[in-house]
C-alpha cells in the first residue's frame, strides 16, 4: 500500500504579487495589469499538480468605492488573460470588509481565508506557502500554520517560486 504525501498549496496575495500594485484600489479592468511572469508561473504550478489560490483584501467594497460585481469582472478578465497563456485560473477568495466597519476574521492578517483556501484545495498547512507583499500576508499565513513569504511588490514570481523549490 502506497501512502501519498500530504498535498501542499501555493497561496498568493493578489495586488503586488499577481497584478501590479498601484498604491490604490484596483477594481476596474482598465487598471488591472497582470505581472509579466505570473501566467507562466501558474502554468508551471498547474503542470506540477500544485494547487493555487489567490487571497485578497478588497476593502473598496466595504468602503462603497465599488461593488462585488466589479471585482468579479476584474477576476473574469484575469481568468481570460491566464487562459490566453495556457494557465488556469486559481481559486480566488476575497475579503470585502474595511476595518472601520468592524473586525472580521477574513481580512488579512486574519487567517480565515487562508484556512478556507486550504480546505477547498484539500491541502495541508504544513509545507504550504503564502507569498505576499505585505506583513499582513505573512501574519495571516503564520496564524494558519503556513509558511509566509514576504516579497517586494511587483517582484517577478518565477524566481520566488524557484527559490522555494516550487517550480
Amino acid at each position: 500500500m502506497t501512502v501519498k504525501p500530504p498535498r501542499t498549496a501555493v497561496l498568493l496575495d493578489r495586488d503586488g504579487v499577481v497584478n501590479r500594485e498601484r498604491g490604490e484600489h484596483t477594481w476596474r479592468v482598465e487598471d488591472f495589469e497582470l505581472l509579466p511572469d505570473v501566467a507562466q508561473a501558474l502554468k508551471e504550478l498547474d503542470t506540477s499538480g500544485t494547487p493555487v489560490a489567490i487571497i485578497t483584501n478588497q476593502s473598496g467594497i466595504g468602503l462603497g468605492l465599488h461593488r462585488a460585481a466589479e471585482l468579479e469582472e476584474v477576476h473574469r478578465y484575469l481568468h481570460d488573460r491566464l487562459a490566453d497563456s495556457g494557465a488556469s485560473m486559481p481559486l480566488t477568495l476575497h475579503c470585502p470588509h474595511h476595518p472601520t466597519n468592524g473586525k472580521c476574521l477574513c481580512r488579512k492578517p486574519g487567517h480565515l481565508l487562508v484556512e478556507r483556501a486550504l480546505a477547498l484545495l484539500q491541502a495541508v498547512a504544513a509545507g504550504s506557502v503564502f507569498i505576499g507583499d505585505r506583513q499582513r500576508d505573512v501574519d495571516a499565513a503564520t496564524a494558519a500554520g503556513v509558511q509566509g513569504v514576504l516579497v517586494v511588490s511587483n517582484e517577478p514570481l518565477i524566481p520566488v517560486l524557484q527559490r522555494l523549490k516550487r517550480i
